[in-house]
């Protein structure tokens, strides 16, 4: 494992399970509550790249540095994000760089999700096989906002986790899914044009409630065998021409 930076860094702990290991990932850069830099996206693929080639690891969770408030990841650096977008894809290509990683990680991957999770965050944590979400997560594109493109790949990744019109209703209407208030369902049920009223209501499964942080509860699933993933990469080809576009 890579050994501990100084702020702002991806820091690396190694979690041992019954399986293997887990390697739990934070994003630190607190007083920028964790946004996306190039220093911090370059961090982010060494990371990645060694902790994929370490056989005795089966998983990797990634959260974001929760003092002194919680958050995943903020977004991106704006002005980086401006001097990019003027400099070119390539420049832009750096600063997708670490969750294109992510999603290109051959092991299971899991976003621990406290606080906001916006913009380049958001991307961070749809490029994840599974998220969890704590209490306080908060999905948002926030591009909208800003005049900026849905840049990333986040385009694609929403639509295949969520569904095209929850993702429509993201982008053009800025809506953001809380998952406190359970505002994925309800922004699929109303998009989909069905009336919250034409449905019977159903009683709550009674489920026992994992507490807990949610890199905490990721930890406590125990041992993930190494092996297959599932879900589809990202067709980088696909996504360079995109950005060659939207530079235009």
């Amino acid at each position: 494992m890579l050994a501990r930076m100084t702020s702002p860094d991806v820091r690396v702990e190694r979690l041992d399970g019954p399986v293997g290991a887990t390697a739990l990932l934070t994003v630190s850069d607190p007083k920028r509550r964790n946004a996306m830099t190039t220093a911090l996206s370059d961090r982010l693929v060494a990371v990645l790249d060694e902790v994929g080639a370490d056989t005795s690891v089966h998983a990797v969770v990634i959260t974001g540095d929760d003092d002194p408030k919680p958050a995943f990841c903020a977004g991106g650096d704006l002005d980086e994000l401006a001097a990019a977008g003027e400099s070119g894809p390539d420049a832009l290509q750096r600063i997708y760089a670490g969750f294109l990683a992510l999603a290109e990680c051959p092991l299971p991957t899991f976003a621990a999700v406290d606080g906001p999770a916006v913009g380049a965050g958001l991307n961070l944590a749809l490029a994840a096989d599974v998220r969890i979400a704590g209490e306080t997560a908060r999905f948002e594109p926030g591009f909208l906002r800003l005049g900026a493109h849905p840049g990333g790949g986040m385009t694609w990744m929403a639509q295949r986790i969520v569904g095209p019109q929850a993702t429509t209703a993201m982008l053009l209407g800025g809506e953001r899914v809380d998952a406190a208030r359970g505002g994925a369902a309800r922004a699929r049920r109303r998009h989909q044009g069905e009336p919250p009223g034409d449905r019977a209501p159903r009683p709550a499964p009674r489920r026992r409630r994992r507490r807990g942080r949610p890199a905490a509860r990721v930890a406590a699933l125990g041992g993930v065998p190494r092996g297959s993933r599932p879900r589809p990469r990202l067709d980088r080809q696909a996504l360079s021409a995109g950005l060659a576009r939207s530079s235009v």
